[in-house]
């Protein structure tokens, strides 16, 4: 393979270029896919790779990333977290996740409509946030009818 910046000619295994250190591929920003220097379309997918990349977002900084998730957090979890930032980095752990979902959530939304509904959704919210805090766990997200809850993440308790 020629290296589009130097022109060096490389063999067709190699991944950046003998004669200047270029990359010899480029990933695909649609489906990964690695591709040679110079490809006007992804082999894998077909995507135009001559049009402009989306700029890259700002990487936040670990300080940034705790005050934004905190609000979302129970209190406390916080400085669990920290206390063991070390072990949770890069770390591989057995963990519990738990769906909870309300059955005939469909028809009861129907019957008693938006305002009573959300009254309800409400009080139900509060009472498994409490439970699933009681034992340690984490709300991962807050479905229309129910939640997703982990256990033993972000830390072990």
């Amino acid at each position: 393979m020629k290296c589009l910046k130097c022109q060096h000619e490389n063999p067709s295994d190699a991944r950046f270029c003998n004669g200047c250190g270029q990359k010899l591929e480029l990933a695909c920003p649609k489906c990964g896919k690695t591709n040679p220097l110079g490809s006007k379309f992804c082999n894998g997918c077909g995507y135009n790779l001559t049009l402009p990349s989306e700029p890259a977002l700002k990487e936040l900084s670990f300080d940034e990333k705790i005050k934004k998730i905190q609000k979302y957090l129970p209190k406390g979890i916080t400085e669990k977290i920290l206390s063991q930032r070390d072990m949770i980095e890069g770390e591989r752990k057995l963990v519990t996740v738990m769906f909870c979902d309300m059955e005939g959530f469909t028809s009861l939304s129907e019957k008693l409509g938006p305002e009573e509904m959300y009254t309800l959704m409400d009080q139900v919210y509060e009472i498994l946030i409490h439970k699933v805090n009681d034992y340690d766990g984490t709300v991962n997200e807050l479905t229309g009818d129910g939640i997703i809850a982990l256990f033993g993440a972000p830390i072990d308790l």
